[in-house]
């Protein structure tokens, strides 16, 4: 008997095309706190260069590993400040307001099933996203700091 949890990846409603696809949305996943995907425009070529789109989010909400909403998701109460980590990197947000802020999480939650399932498919980051974010949160006042490790 093992010690460790294991997480069943071969669940009948997750195939290989499945498990490609939720891979996929893997590299828009933010942590702060728990994994939160930052899909702001399903559309957008940053998203759909890679496979995700509105058509795909609403199969992955369909076998139970996302919640989409067209209004979108916030995320509420931030003092000033609040770090968010992208591949283990973090990035620090400076807030407009000193406090009660917000964060727009875009249309995507990940349900207990997706949240534990995503750092096993979580694999690869990607820059362009990673820019588009930071451009996002830039264009709406925020200050955003990258904090580099001591080498």
């Amino acid at each position: 008997m093992s010690s460790k949890k294991e997480i069943d990846t071969h669940t009948p409603d997750l195939d290989e095309d499945d498990a490609a696809l939720f891979t996929s949305l893997c590299q828009f996943v933010w942590i702060q706190g728990e994994p939160l995907p930052l899909i702001y425009n399903p559309e957008h070529p940053v998203y759909t260069k890679q496979g995700i789109n509105l058509r795909v989010l609403k199969h992955l909400e369909s076998i139970g590993l996302i919640s989409f909403e067209a209004a979108g998701y916030v995320k509420r109460w931030f003092g000033k400040h609040t770090r968010l980590f992208y591949f283990g990197g973090a990035t620090k947000i400076q807030f407009v307001e000193e406090a009660n802020n917000q964060l727009d999480l875009g249309h995507v939650l990940l349900t207990e099933k997706g949240k534990a399932l995503a750092t096993v498919f979580s694999n690869k980051q990607n820059q362009e996203f990673y820019e588009y974010v930071i451009g996002r949160w830039f264009q709406q006042g925020m200050v955003i700091s990258s904090i580099l490790a001591n080498r």
